[in-house]
C-alpha cells in the first residue's frame, strides 16, 4: 500500500473544485493543495536530528529542573560583588560566630573573625564554578584531540596514547593530585586548574576513541577519501560531529567531578589557599570549629546542589543525543 503525503491527498479534493469554475494547470493545482493544505493545518516540516534532541531534552523533567539550577548558581557566582550583602573579607570582631538567623544582618551567620557567611559562600560558588568550567574545557579539549588521534590512525599512535591512558588510569587519582600540587606548587586557583585538567583527560580520550574507532569505516568516510579530503578534514569535518553527543556528556560530567576533587584538595589543604576562598576551603575552615553547625553545613549543601544539577543535565543530555532513544526516562 503506497503512502500519500497531504499535498497528494488533497489534490483530487482541488482539481474537482477547480474544474468545476475553470480549467486550471497543474502548477496551479499543486499551488492551490499546497495553500489548502497549510489552511487545514497539515503541513510536513523537516525536522533534524538535533531538533529531535532538543525537544527530548526539554520534556526531561530532572534534566530541565538542573538546568534552572545551574543557571541559579551561574548567576550567583557572575555577579557575586553585587549579590554578596558584605566583601568577601569585611571583618567585624563584634560579631562573631552568630548564627544563622532571618531577622538580623547575617542571614547564614558569620564566622570565627566576623565575616558574613553568606558573602563567603556567594565567593565561594564563583571560584568553584571557574575551576569546574576550565578543567571541563582542558580535560574535554585535551582528552579530544588524543582520542581522535588515537581512534583514527590507529596502530603505533594508537598503542602510545592507550597505553598512557591506561598508566594514568591505574595510578591513584587523590595521590597523583596531592604529589603534583606539593611539587607544582599549590595556593593558585589556575594552577590547581591546570593539574586537575591534565589529569582528568583519559575518560574522554577513551570515549572519543572508541567513537572514531567505529566511524572511520562508514561508507562517507570512505567516500570521503575517495574524493581527497585530507586526514584533519575528514576527522573534524566529518567524524567529529557524529561523536559530540558522547563529547558533550562528558564534558558536562566533568565539571562536576573537579568541583569534586577541588573541594577535596583544599580542604586537605592541598588546593587553593586564602586569600582566595573556595567551598572547599569554607569546609575545612569549619572543622576548626564543629560546634558551630553552619560553617560546615551550608558550603557542603552548595557543593551537593552544584553537581547534582550538573548530574541531571548530563543524564539528559545523555538521553537527547542517544538516537537510538525513543522514550525519556525521567
Amino acid at each position: 500500500m503506497t503512502d500519500h503525503s497531504p499535498i497528494e491527498s488533497f489534490k483530487p479534493i482541488v482539481q474537482q473544485q477547480a474544474s468545476d469554475v475553470a480549467p486550471t494547470s497543474a502548477g496551479a493545482v499543486d499551488a492551490l493543495a499546497e495553500a489548502t493544505v497549510e489552511a487545514a493545518g497539515l503541513e510536513l516540516k523537516a525536522r533534524s536530528q538535533w531538533s529531535y534532541a532538543r525537544q527530548r531534552f526539554l520534556r526531561h523533567r530532572l534534566a530541565m529542573a538542573g538546568l534552572l539550577g545551574l543557571i541559579f548558581f551561574l548567576v550567583v557566582g557572575i555577579f557575586a560583588n553585587y549579590i554578596a550583602p558584605y566583601p568577601i573579607d569585611q571583618i567585624n570582631l563584634e560579631e562573631v560566630m552568630i548564627g544563622p538567623t532571618l531577622t538580623g544582618h547575617h542571614f547564614l551567620g558569620t564566622d570565627e573573625v566576623g565575616r558574613d557567611f553568606l558573602s563567603r559562600i556567594v565567593y565561594g560558588i564563583r571560584t568553584s564554578e571557574e575551576v569546574g568550567m576550565f578543567v571541563a574545557l582542558v580535560a574535554t579539549t585535551l582528552g579530544l584531540i588524543l582520542g581522535a588521534i588515537a581512534g583514527y590512525f590507529g596502530g603505533l599512535l594508537d598503542n602510545l596514547i592507550m597505553r598512557l591512558t591506561d598508566l594514568v588510569l591505574t595510578l591513584p587519582l587523590l595521590a597523583i593530585l596531592l604529589t603534583a600540587a606539593a611539587l607544582l606548587g599549590e595556593g593558585s586557583q589556575w594552577r590547581v586548574s591546570f593539574i586537575l585538567g591534565f589529569v582528568l583527560w583519559t575518560t574522554t580520550a577513551r570515549i572519543v576513541r572508541g567513537v572514531f574507532l567505529s566511524l572511520r569505516e562508514k561508507e562517507y568516510v570512505e567516500a570521503a577519501k575517495a574524493s581527497g579530503a585530507g586526514n584533519m578534514r575528514i576527522m573534524f569535518r566529518h567524524i567529529l560531529p557524529n561523536t559530540l553527543g558522547p563529547i558533550v556528556v562528558a564534558g558536562t560530567l566533568a565539571v562536576g567531578t573537579a568541583i569534586l576533587i577541588e573541594t577535596a584538595l583544599s580542604f586537605l589543604g592541598f588546593g587553593i589557599k586564602p586569600p582566595a576562598t573556595s567551598l572547599g576551603i569554607l569546609i575545612a575552615d569549619g572543622q576548626n570549629n564543629p560546634q558551630k553547625w553552619w560553617l560546615t553545613v551550608f558550603p557542603g549543601v552548595a557543593i551537593v546542589l552544584i553537581v547534582l544539577c550538573i548530574n541531571f543535565i548530563g543524564d539528559g543530555l545523555r538521553d537527547a543525543l542517544d538516537p537510538q532513544q525513543r522514550r525519556v526516562r525521567a
